[in-house]
């Protein structure tokens, strides 16, 4: 890939700068502090125009727990990522329908695997495809892929027509937040090609992933790593990355490492398969015990009672933290006795909290600070 048209590609979103050499992509959506943090990082840039940089491309991350950074990229590492997803997949080719914003890195690594391939790239409105406007797929150009968030898949599966229109996509991508039993058994019975992945801006997207075979044949791991990649597991349970497509480094250090420790727990099976297990830092420690908000989520999901459901920790005087679970106000009261059926012990929220503006973004990420807040008012 030409650095050329990488550069015309991220500028040509409507969302990216350049500052002294360097492209930033950038959320329209941002708060005033949000952006304030960011112009304090793009200051930093030197005047001096450097030839030759290597990692000119940054790409947003955090935000949604944390201050915003940016992971630094070019195309030796989004290359690297096309080829080993293409590889992958069986894919030389890549046509894609996108519904994800260009700031975020799957909504931008879709347009560039396209360029990359010569593929097309069909860029579409979430709320219009939601109303029911699907944009028509070019049977000439060869297999269709899509990426979704869980929630977005969620409500396309209450719809005969929408599942209709699923189904004709070679590979339907899922990431961006956790699955729920519910829902991936649900996709399995509408016969939706669904391919789990695990990924992150540092790593320019999946690192790993499921074909939709393994999917539809019972597997919910996200899937083996890609050719370009590998995963290991830390003594203490840590996803570690290793491969080409790894970042370099946090703007403006460059400080690329050969193994890029996660924040999330995991384990691989015997075919070297990641199932993610959540994220260390969202880790509850309630009367002692360790409580992971994922396995929480998952149990309240599969109960049927929740719309979305995020749990969280909360300060507690007689527990040290106090285990909450915060859905959506305005939608029907949810029986909590039958939500809390299989959840027993430390895992058993002390408290629900409806939620009057829910902080999940576009790309199915939940703001954790926020529900926090909401829930020690």
């Amino acid at each position: 890939m030409e650095r050329a048209k990488l550069r015309n590609l991220a500028l040509s979103t409507g969302c990216a700068e350049e500052h002294g050499g360097f492209v930033f992509l950038r959320d329209p959506k941002w708060s005033a502090e949000q952006r304030a943090c960011v112009e304090s990082l793009i200051s930093k840039i030197k005047k001096r125009k450097p030839s030759n940089r290597r990692g000119w491309l940054c790409l947003p991350t955090g935000g949604t727990s944390g201050a915003i950074k940016f992971a630094r990229h070019d195309e030796h590492t989004l290359t690297a990522a096309v080829r080993g997803f293409g590889e992958h997949f069986g894919l030389r080719r890549v046509n894609a329908i996108g519904v994800l914003p260009a700031h975020h890195v799957s909504g931008f690594m879709a347009r560039v695997r396209c360029m990359a391939t010569g593929g097309t790239y069909v860029d579409w409105d979430w709320k219009r495809l939601e109303a029911g406007a699907r944009p028509a797929r070019s049977r000439r150009r060869g297999p269709w892929v899509i990426s979704l968030v869980p929630t977005q898949l969620q409500r396309l599966l209450k719809s005969e027509p929408a599942i209709a229109w699923l189904r004709g996509f070679r590979i339907v991508f899922l990431g961006g937040g956790p699955m729920w039993p519910q829902l991936t058994d649900a996709a399995a019975r509408a016969k939706v090609r669904v391919s789990l992945s695990y990924g992150m801006t540092e790593t320019a997207a999946m690192i790993t992933a499921l074909r939709p075979e393994e999917f539809l044949a019972g597997d919910r791991s996200s899937g083996a790593a890609l050719p370009h990649a590998w995963v290991t597991i830390t003594r203490s349970g840590v996803v570690q990355i290793a491969g080409e497509s790894v970042f370099y480094g946090y703007f403006p250090a460059t400080s690329r490492t050969r193994y890029f420790t996660t924040e999330d727990f995991g384990r691989l099976d015997e075919r070297g398969h990641l199932t993610v297990l959540g994220r260390r830092d969202a880790v509850i420690i309630t009367g002692g015990k360790k409580v992971r908000p994922a396995e929480v989520e998952a149990a309240l999901h599969a109960s049927g009672e929740f719309a979305d459901v995020a749990v969280v920790g909360v300060p507690d005087a007689e527990w040290g933290e106090a285990v909450v679970a915060c859905y959506p106000a305005g939608g029907r009261t949810p029986d909590l006795v039958k939500a809390c059926a299989a959840l027993v012990g430390p895992v058993r929220p002390k408290r629900f909290v409806a939620v009057s503006e829910w902080p999940r973004n576009a790309q199915g990420k939940i703001n954790r600070v926020a529900l926090i807040a909401a829930a020690t008012k």
